[in-house]
């Protein structure tokens, strides 16, 4: 059996992660991290004799060790948030010989992960970072549709959430630039923008209709312009399901920016516990969209618009999608590329939203 460690097998994303592999048969699951109790509660939950609840740290010093001890082949790091993390575990994860998938949403992070490439590469393993709606799901949408344009220049894509309010390391994560400078490319050019401001007033396909939606610096702002050389401006915005507070969030970020206060880290604990008192007012619906701009193959100007919409509150089982895909793979013995990574060009939209079956999640193809 091929044994997978879910770091954080507990948590918002581990736990649904974990779920999705405990049903398969060719995968011994370990669901790890520091609190045992949570992780014994969360293996009890599934009632499967092939999971196995482990106390361990992520960042110990010995953590290679115990990889090795535990017999782990991959490794799913989903202990977030990894905005100020560095390697530590995607080294120990080398050293070990595990192949190593976390679901980072770090602009840097994800995008630094290729200086383990050639450390990788020497173990014989397999290392991506940013296995999780960006950019795995988002790179594998405009590589589905490269084929039909002559030159790819634009792309604009954002996500509006639904009631289920994320988990607390996510929150500080994104709240962590609210209001904070960040670049992205505009017309060709690297422009200066501030996180949640940008306002704009998008509307999705029904049932979910029109949200607010705010700027938001992820991996996709400095990958995209790598992966597609003709593309001359990038975009991501997302929003809440809730106008009123996607509003509060657009105002504190004005604050932030305008120096009034420091940051909104310090909110991110009340704010989560709102957040989660408001779910059963707020629509259960959310949704993704990519749309596409440029020329199409016969020389005339083309534009796609591709969506992804979830009820039921099962929006949060998107950002699983990749690790699952992946894991999934590697389980059965295909071959993945050795090296370091982000995730991008491995998983096609049918191997993401495969991993998505059983879930009230359809998509909308352009």
């Amino acid at each position: 059996m091929h044994t997978i460690l879910v770091l954080g097998g507990y948590g918002f994303f581990g736990s649904r992660i974990s779920q999705a592999l405990a049903a398969n048969e060719g995968i011994r699951l370990l669901i790890g991290g520091r609190n045992i109790a949570q992780a014994q509660s969360a293996v009890s939950k599934l009632e499967l004799s092939s999971s196995q609840a482990i106390a361990i740290d992520a960042h110990a010093a010995n953590l290679s060790e115990r990889l090795v001890e535990l017999k782990v082949n991959t490794l799913i790091h989903t202990a977030g948030p990894f905005q100020n993390q560095d390697y530590s575990v995607a080294l120990a994860a080398i050293s070990a010989g595990v192949n190593y998938i976390d679901l980072a949403d770090g602009r840097d992070f994800v995008a630094g992960i290729e200086q383990l490439d050639s450390l990788a590469r020497e173990r014989g393993v397999f290392v991506t970072s940013g296995a999780s709606s960006l950019p795995a799901l988002s790179s594998a949408v405009v590589d589905r549709y490269l084929l039909r344009f002559k030159r790819l220049e634009t792309i604009r894509h954002g996500i509006g959430s639904g009631a289920r309010a994320p988990g607390l390391a996510t929150m500080q994560g994104v709240f962590g630039y609210c209001g904070k400078p960040y670049t992205r490319l505009q017309a060709g050019h690297w422009q200066t923008v501030y996180g949640w401001l940008d306002l704009q007033h998008y509307h999705f396909p029904k049932p979910v209709g029109a949200r607010f939606l705010g700027s938001c610096d992820v991996p996709d702002l400095v990958l995209f312009p790598r992966r597609y050389q003709d593309v001359q401006t990038v975009t991501f915005h997302a929003g809440f399901a809730s106008a009123s507070a996607h509003l509060f969030v657009w105002g504190a970020s004005q604050c932030v920016r305008l120096g009034i206060i420091p940051s909104l880290s310090s909110f991110v604990t009340p704010l989560h516990w709102i957040s989660q008192w408001l779910e059963p007012f707020i629509s259960d619906k959310g949704a993704m969209f990519v749309a596409m701009e440029g020329v199409g193959i016969d020389d005339q100007p083309l534009k796609l618009e591709w969506h992804l919409v979830a009820a039921q509150n099962h929006g949060p089982y998107i950002p699983c999608g990749a690790a699952i895909a992946l894991a999934t793979k590697l389980a059965r013995g295909d071959q993945l590329p050795s090296g370091a990574m982000p995730c991008m060009g491995i998983l096609t939209v049918e191997d993401y939203l495969a991993a998505l079956h059983g879930f009230d999640i359809r998509e909308l193809p352009a």
